[in-house]
């Protein structure tokens, strides 16, 4: 029997219902809570290996499974590359979005300050020393989710409320713009993810900006669960 690993919470939004319907399909799944060690004996014995959290313990499971040839979701080098926020921007403008001006000389009117990485906590990582142009014209942002099943790729597309406390709240669905769907399509492509979301929003003209990427999505009101599940069977030799 194929064993598929996740390692997130087992009541995780998405991941949850995703296991679900996996093991309805047949396969074996395991959780793995992110706080707790992973062995790499846990990790090679694995099917296919799925990550649903940025944490240290996950980074070192997803680059022991791309050396023995566990197939990942996503891979440790795309995870690691875009969950840093430079990196996350600059492979962005690379792909042909527009993307907020970034500035090392200090704090600037107009920009606020800089996130080094894709996650909160940790003293040990340090206060970012860069800003970022604030480009949004209101607190809607558009958000996209994008899943490759192995044999297309699936968009949705949601409009995201920010807040002040860094929490977001789904406003609604929203037509998926074909222009930034291709580009999303091609940052997926480049690093070879089977999933990530990209924020976008619109500035004063009225055109988008990219605000950045993240390859573990939370896929919050996407409704993606059966697309995901596809995607992560296509992985196994039972779902290829």
């Amino acid at each position: 029997m194929d064993t598929i690993g996740f390692v997130c919470e087992p009541d995780h939004a998405a991941f949850g219902p995703v296991a679900e319907r996996l093991a309805a399909r047949g396969f074996d799944v395991e959780f793995r809570r992110p706080a707790d060690p992973i062995s790499p004996g846990e990790v090679a014995g694995l099917s296919a290996l799925v990550n649903g959290v940025l944490h240290p313990e996950a980074f070192a499971a997803l680059r022991f499974a791309d050396r023995v040839g566990v197939p990942t979701w996503n891979g440790f080098a795309a995870t690691t590359a875009l969950s840093a926020r430079l990196v996350s921007l600059d492979a962005l403008s690379a792909v042909g979005c527009r993307v907020p001006e970034v500035r090392f000389d200090g704090p600037s009117e107009g920009y606020v300050a800089g996130r080094r990485y894709a996650w909160t906590g940790g003293a040990s990582l340090g206060e970012a020393d860069f800003h970022v142009e604030d480009v949004r014209d209101g607190p809607v942002d558009h958000r996209y989710y994008a899943v490759d099943d192995g044999r297309e790729t699936h968009m949705r597309a949601l409009k995201i409320r920010t807040s002040i406390s860094g929490t977001d709240s789904l406003v609604e669905s929203t037509e998926v713009d074909i222009m930034l769907a291709a580009r999303v399509r091609e940052l997926q492509d480049r690093f070879g993810a089977r999933a990530v979301a990209v924020d976008f929003t619109r500035g004063e003209d009225g055109e988008f900006y990219a605000l950045g990427a993240t390859p573990v999505p939370s896929f919050a009101g996407a409704e993606m669960e059966r697309r995901i599940a596809d995607s992560v069977a296509s992985l196994t030799t039972l779902g290829a």
